[in-house]
């Protein structure tokens, strides 16, 4: 809070009130002025010492409980009687209180404002430290973002890659299967006629000896085509079975009886 020399009230001495005065004050020799409630609590100690600027107060005037707005019967009786120059003694150091009240004020306020001040510049000066390590951090995680962009491209292309070889084998992994899938059908087919061949090779080995049994040792060749019926009959027939062929008889000759013809 904030006096000048054209306020009419004054503030509490006491350092944690600082508030505005009215009603009753307590008054001190050193020039101090508090509110009813500390004043009261203060002075009502032994020894008695200034809350504002610790002096003793120890004289039977040091402390006076004063009313801030007086009656008019107490305005016209408390300097009746007085010489005048008594009464500008009293009007002068009433001034000089004032006064003081103001620079004190003023005083405190300068200081006040010089704390802040200083606060700020050392706000300031954090603030300032802090956006260079942010600055500094920032530089580093811009660095450390461009390099994981770089791993992460490398990565990429080692993905497509991968990829494209995964492609070619799935490639290669899908004609093998077709492969294999032909190859097993194919076994398949071949075990179920291994099952199926044992009647028939009993049939087959029976036939086979039976024209063993009828079929001569040595088959007769035929000549190529272009000789004659009776070279190419007769030369499919070896020296031993042509013999035997031109030694046999006629069926039932021998036995037919003769018979004469008129």
């Amino acid at each position: 809070m904030a006096m000048s020399l054209g306020d009419d009230t004054l503030l509490c001495n006491y350092p944690k009130c600082r508030g505005k005065l009215s009603g009753f004050a307590w008054v001190t020799a050193c020039s101090h002025v508090f509110c009813d409630q500390h004043g009261s609590g203060e002075f009502s100690r032994s020894p008695v010492i200034c809350p504002a600027c610790s002096s003793a107060l120890s004289g039977k005037m040091d402390i006076m409980r004063t009313e801030l707005s007086p009656s008019e019967e107490y305005k016209a009786m408390v300097l009746a009687g007085l010489r005048p120059d008594i009464v500008l003694d009293i009007s002068s150091r009433a001034l000089a209180f004032w006064t003081y009240q103001v620079h004190q004020e003023r005083m405190y306020q300068e200081y006040s404002l010089s704390r802040a001040d200083t606060q700020l510049k050392q706000m300031e000066k954090v603030l300032t430290q802090q956006n260079q390590s942010r600055e500094l951090e920032l530089t580093a995680m811009r660095g450390e973002i461009s390099s994981l962009k770089k791993v992460m491209e490398e990565y990429k292309r080692k993905y497509s890659e991968v990829s494209e070889r995964l492609m070619e084998r799935n490639r290669q992994y899908q004609k093998l299967q077709g492969l294999y899938d032909s190859l097993r059908l194919r076994n398949m087919v071949v075990g179920a006629g291994d099952r199926e061949m044992p009647s028939h090779h009993g049939n087959q080995d029976l036939n086979i000896a039976m024209a063993r049994q009828v079929t001569p040792k040595r088959t007769p060749r035929f000549l190529s085509a272009g000789a004659s019926g009776e070279e190419r009959f007769f030369s499919c027939l070896e020296a031993d079975g042509a013999k035997s062929f031109f030694q046999l008889s006629p069926p039932g000759r021998e036995n037919r009886p003769f018979i004469n013809k008129h």
